[in-house]
This record gives C-alpha cells, sequence and structure tokens, in this order.
C-alpha cells in the first residue's frame, strides 16, 4: 500500500480506516515472514543439522565413540611409558566383571621350570593369580550330517529306519538356527540380503542372495501363526498406542518405488502397573487411507493414543474407540517456532508443557488410581489455565503465521490432549510406539525399500516378534531359534501360547 505522507486526508474516520489497513497489512507481512523464516530453519535443519529437538542418540553416541577412542589411544601412550614391571603386574579382576554364564577358557602363564630361578632350589605352589579377559569367537558355519541307520528283519525282509526330520523348508539346507540368523541380521541388525551373501563368502560358502531371500520367506511361513496369537493379545487390550511410517517398495511396472506402511500398534501398561506383558504389533498396507487402520483394530475398543493424523479420527464413529492425543507432538509444533523466531509465546507454551512431564515424572510407575489422582489434584489447573491462555494468544498474532498454527494444532485436539487427566492409564505422549518405529526407520535406510508388498508383510512379521521379545527382555536370536525348532518338529497348534514371547522358556529348562 503506497502512502502519499503529503497529502493525507484531514476526515478523523478516514485516518482511523488507514491505520487499520496499515495495521493490518503489517500483521500480515510479519505473519508471512515468520512463516518464511520458520522454513528456512527447517530446510537448514534438514539439510545441515537434526530435524527433532534432540540430537538423535545414535548420532551422539558416534561423537562420544571418538573422544572414548582418543581417550584410550591417549590412556594406552602413557601406559606403555611405564616401566615394564609395572605394566605386567596383573591385578585379579573384580568379581561380577564378566557375565558368569559366558564359558571360560583358561590360558597357563608359568614360569618354565621347577626350580627357583635365583638359587636352585625346589619350588612348590603356594597359589596363582587369575585375571580375565574378553574374547571373540568368530561365527562358524558347520554341516549337520543326519544319519539314519536302515535295520534290517531276516525273519520278515523288513527294512526299519527312523523317520527324516522335518526341515524348515522342505528339501532345504538352512538349519532353523541359520534360518534365524538370517532373519535377525536382516530384521534386527538391519543388515540386507545381498550383504549377508558377502558375509557368507568370506566364509568359504556361496549362498545366492536369492537363496536367503527364499529361506526367510519359508521362515516367515511358520511365524506368521506367532504374530497373529500376538495381534489377538494386543486387540485384546482396553489402552493401544498406535502410529505408522513410510516404506518404499519396489514397484517394477513403473520401475520406480512406491510408497507403503508399516503400522505399528503397542500394548505397554508398565509404566502405570498393569499386569498384562507388552507386546508391539506390525501390519503392512501398500497406501495410507484411513481404512487400514480400522481394518488392523477391528475388534477393538478402549483408548487409542495416537498423533495427529487424521486418519484414525474414523475409529472414533462407532463410538467403540476414544482417542487420546499427544503432548510430544504439540509441543515440537512450539519448538520448531521457538527455533525459528525465539517468539515469547512459544517459549512460555514450552514451559507450560514441561510442568505437566515434570509431574508426569514424578508418578511414573505408579498405579493407575494414583496417577489419576494426582493429575486431578496438579495438572487439571494447569491444563485449564493453558487452553484459557492459548485462546488469548491466538486473538493476538496473524492468523496465518505458523505460531497461530501451532495454537490451532493444540486446540483442536484439546480433548484428545487432556484425556490424562481423567485416565490414568494413559500417556502424556506416544513415545512407546515412537520407540517401536526407530527400528524401522534405520532399517528403511539401510536396505533401501521392500522389494514388493510381500515383503513388507514380511517385514511387519519379523519385526512384530522381535520387537515383542525386546519389550519382554527376551533374546531375539535365542528365542526364533528355539521357536522355529520346535515348531518344524511339530509343536501342537493348540499350545501356540506357549511360544508367545512373554510365555517362552528354552527348551533346556523345560526338559
Amino acid at each position: 500500500m503506497r502512502i502519499d505522507l503529503d497529502d493525507l486526508p484531514a476526515d478523523p474516520e478516514l485516518l482511523q480506516r488507514l491505520v487499520r489497513d496499515l495495521v493490518a497489512d503489517k500483521e500480515r507481512r510479519d505473519g508471512e515472514i515468520d512463516k518464511l523464516r520458520l522454513i528456512i530453519k527447517q530446510l537448514q535443519r534438514h539439510q545441515f543439522g537434526r530435524r527433532s529437538e534432540k540430537l538423535d542418540p545414535g548420532q551422539l553416541a558416534l561423537g562420544f565413540e571418538d573422544l572414548d577412542a582418543d581417550i584410550g589411544g591417549a590412556e594406552e601412550k602413557q601406559t606403555q611409558s611405564k616401566p615394564r614391571r609395572d605394566r605386567d603386574a596383573d591385578k585379579p579382576a573384580p568379581r561380577g566383571t564378566l557375565p558368569e554364564h559366558l564359558p571360560r577358557h583358561d590360558v597357563t602363564h608359568d614360569i618354565g621350570g621347577s626350580g627357583c630361578p635365583c638359587c636352585g632350589g625346589a619350588l612348590h605352589a603356594v597359589g596363582e593369580t587369575i585375571s580375565e579377559m574378553l574374547d571373540w569367537v568368530p561365527a562358524s558355519l558347520r554341516v549337520v550330517r543326519i544319519r539314519r541307520p536302515k535295520y534290517g528283519c531276516r525273519g520278515c525282509g523288513t527294512i526299519h529306519q527312523a523317520p527324516a526330520p522335518e526341515r524348515t523348508i522342505a528339501k532345504g539346507l538352512a538349519t532353523p538356527s541359520l534360518h534365524a540368523q538370517v532373519l535377525i541380521a536382516k530384521y534386527c541388525d538391519h543388515t540386507p540380503l545381498y550383504r549377508q551373501s558377502q558375509i557368507f563368502a568370506r566364509h568359504g560358502v556361496s549362498l545366492d542372495r536369492s537363496t536367503l531371500a527364499g529361506w526367510v520367506g519359508g521362515a516367515c511361513w511358520w511365524l506368521e501363526a506367532l504374530q497373529e496369537r500376538i495381534a489377538a493379545h494386543i486387540l485384546g487390550s482396553s489402552k493401544l498406542f498406535a502410529d505408522d511410517t513410510p516404506v518404499p517398495v519396489l514397484d517394477p511396472g513403473r520401475g520406480r518405488t512406491k510408497t507403503g506402511r508399516l503400522w505399528v500398534y503397542v500394548r505397554d501398561d508398565r509404566s502405570w502397573m498393569g499386569p498384562d506383558p507388552p507386546a508391539a504389533l506390525y501390519r503392512f498396507s501398500p497406501d495410507r487411507k484411513g481404512e487400514r487402520p480400522a481394518s488392523h483394530l477391528s475388534g477393538f475398543a478402549g483408548v487409542l493414543q495416537v498423533d495427529g493424523y487424521q486418519g484414525f479420527e474414523r475409529l472414533t464413529e462407532n463410538g467403540a474407540i476414544v482417542l487420546a492425543a499427544c503432548w510430544a507432538h504439540t509441543r515440537r509444533k512450539f519448538h520448531d517456532v521457538f527455533e525459528a523466531t525465539q517468539a515469547p509465546i512459544a517459549a512460555e507454551a514450552l514451559q507450560r508443557i514441561a510442568k505437566l512431564y515434570k509431574i508426569e515424572g514424578a508418578i511414573r510407575g505408579e498405579t493407575a488410581d494414583v496417577r489419576k489422582l494426582v493429575r486431578q489434584t496438579q495438572a487439571q489447573s494447569l491444563v485449564d489455565a493453558m487452553k484459557l491462555w492459548l485462546e488469548q494468544q491466538h486473538e493476538r498474532i496473524p492468523g496465518r503465521s505458523k505460531l497461530a498454527e501451532a495454537i490451532r494444532y493444540a486446540l483442536n485436539r484439546w480433548r484428545a490432549l487432556t484425556r490424562f487427566i481423567d485416565d490414568g492409564r494413559i500417556e502424556l505422549d506416544t513415545n512407546p510406539v515412537e520407540r517401536a518405529i526407530r527400528p524401522i526407520a534405520l532399517g528403511r535406510k539401510n536396505h533401501l525399500f521392500a522389494g514388493s508388498d510381500g515383503g513388507g508383510a514380511r517385514w511387519a512379521t519379523v519385526s512384530t516378534l522381535i520387537e515383542t521379545c525386546k519389550l519382554n527382555d527376551v533374546e531375539p536370536y535365542a528365542y526364533l531359534t528355539d521357536v522355529l525348532t520346535r515348531m518344524v518338529e511339530g509343536h501342537p497348534a493348540s499350545k501356540l501360547d506357549e511360544l508367545l514371547p512373554w510365555n517362552w522358556k528354552p527348551a533346556a529348562v523345560n526338559g
């Protein structure tokens, strides 16, 4: 708007209208500028830094590794400068330094004679010094030869022989242990099959990637039944977390990839002393339509804690499911604005949210009833005041600014955000399912893409078992090896629940 300062109107009403127009125009421009600045900051962080408000723990660990390596090198240099008698003076290893379950391999360093080096007199044992070091025995391949003797009866001429044992894949070469190793390497350690093929080649065994892929498919066929049992356990809960993440899927018809989704549903009641074991369920879908979670959660009734994805809203239509929202996602909106503009309103919003988290930290691990009581007496007034404050701030700032968007994000979900006040089972955020998403993100970087929709489904099957093992402090490789062995040997379908991670006990314990 151009204004001739030498020819301003004399009419007060015209002057007031002109001032109002100028203020409105300035607010609009300020909002656009703030929005552009925020976009620039986000692009800069995307290009040169981390997109989240915290440094990724993995990236931070890499920095610590280099610092620790520098310290280790300096310490070793200092040690080597000492006289040899000081360096070689072994001290007994403190009890409990190395795990007791590890096998011990004794190496004896003797003086090489029975006479005293000083006077030649006879020596007698007066004790010994024992120190321990941790060793690595590289993984090795071996051939298991199955021998089945034949016996003939001279009386009737009949030949008797034990039946051939079942295999994970008919006429397949791999034992359940090797199947489990390939699955763990691919889905837990995120090593693609072509790299595994190279590793096997270094051990002198040529295994094509296609062969390993066939093993994955065959093993997953056995494991699908356990995935469905875990699904039944999860859907039987009255409180779940849900989220999804994109998965590139090869689309041969177009010569490129398409975007599928892995949906994750987590049951974890440990924060309020719930009695049921935790579990994670993964489901693959070729798209992100709202009907996908609706089909996955068919039969579920209760509280579903989610992020801001609108597709979850349709789950509430029949009244069986109510949504609880995530304060971490809300906080992230204000944090992005504060990082870009240092806006005082955004800073205060972060401080108000931090007070809620402080209350939550004090009651984590308490019963649902205790958590509800504390929230109603301490957090209720905070959220009531915050809503009034947000509404007041929203009226004062440009409606098209990023700060206004952050405020609307919170206010539009206020009922879902504050549902935790009256239900001690509900968390403040969706962190349990966010943690279950992270391995998928890492696998996505290493795998690049799933080869097909079937590959996405297998990814979901194995991830369900691996993540549920982790939640129940079960070692995934030992679990998969034992479970595949038992299933191949004819474990009864009626006793499948015995093989679920929270019920599983190694075969040696079962006797």
